[in-house]
């Protein structure tokens, strides 16, 4: 049986007292896929202020031009978030994430940050071409350099508040998928599919359900080529807000680790 979205993950206590998961054999794997995961979670909330509903699949050239529009008056945006990663091998949910996402432009550049407040608190900052991902608990800050990945960050950038519709068709072949509820709300669903055969190496497609009434995103399925998924739920979003600068630094002392990778 497939978990529902609010379905968690099965913890267990470990002797330092903090829960994590019991599945442990693909921890290896799922660490290398850390950076990419949560670039393409953080971007995939690309569409909260950029798409209307679109009624019939003729209508996809009016949702990239409201695209475009919103991505000419973007300034920055917050949400609360749950994000639910599921394992295809086990049939179930390994971890459920909630927090606060935070999004601001800074000249040509889209910044991202989150705060991961369960099940164990981790600060995640995208700026400058890096991701720095802060574990308080361990006082270590992982660096990613995102020219690594480039191909593929680029790709989700374009997802990313800011992005336009034309942007987002060099990137990926778009469907509408018609209508369906969530969470009461009809939405109109979209089905993104990589062009690019780096991105493709990862996602096989992406799914996005948009409010009409508010333009926004509510929720996005992003598939792995494993069958694995991260299901992204948001809420009480909030669009051109001022963002406090402390939200897209870390805050660490001179006996933080850092690890470059």
């Amino acid at each position: 049986m497939r978990p529902s979205p609010t379905r968690r993950g099965r913890l267990w206590r470990t002797k330092s007292g903090c829960k994590e998961n019991r599945h442990t054999h693909s921890t290896r794997d799922n660490w290398r896929k850390e950076p990419v995961r949560l670039m393409s979670t953080l971007s995939c909330l690309a569409l909260v202020a950029s798409v209307a509903l679109a009624t019939t699949s003729g209508e996809l050239e009016t949702v990239l031009k409201q695209m475009d529009d919103s991505a000419a008056k973007f300034r920055t945006t917050e949400a609360s978030f749950t994000w639910t990663q599921y394992n295809k091998v086990i049939d179930d949910v390994t971890e459920t994430q909630e927090g606060k996402i935070y999004f601001r432009r800074a000249g040509d550049e889209t910044q991202m940050a989150a705060e991961i407040m369960q099940p164990s608190m981790k600060l995640v900052i995208f700026s400058d071409g890096k991701i720095q991902i802060y574990q308080p608990r361990l006082d270590q800050v992982d660096i990613y350099d995102a020219g690594a990945h480039r191909e593929e960050f680029e790709s989700f950038l374009v997802l990313g508040f800011g992005g336009s519709g034309k942007d987002m068709l060099r990137s990926f072949d778009v469907k509408y998928e018609g209508t369906e509820k969530i969470d009461g709300i009809e939405t109109a669903k979209l089905d993104l599919t990589p062009k690019s055969e780096k991105v493709r190496q990862h996602f096989d497609h992406i799914l996005l359900w948009i409010d009409p009434q508010k333009g926004l995103s509510l929720q996005q399925k992003l598939f792995e080529t494993s069958g694995d998924y991260r299901l992204a739920k948001y809420s009480g979003i909030q669009l051109n807000q001022k963002i406090s600068e402390d939200k897209f630094k870390l805050k660490i002392s001179g006996k933080t680790k850092t690890l470059t990778h």
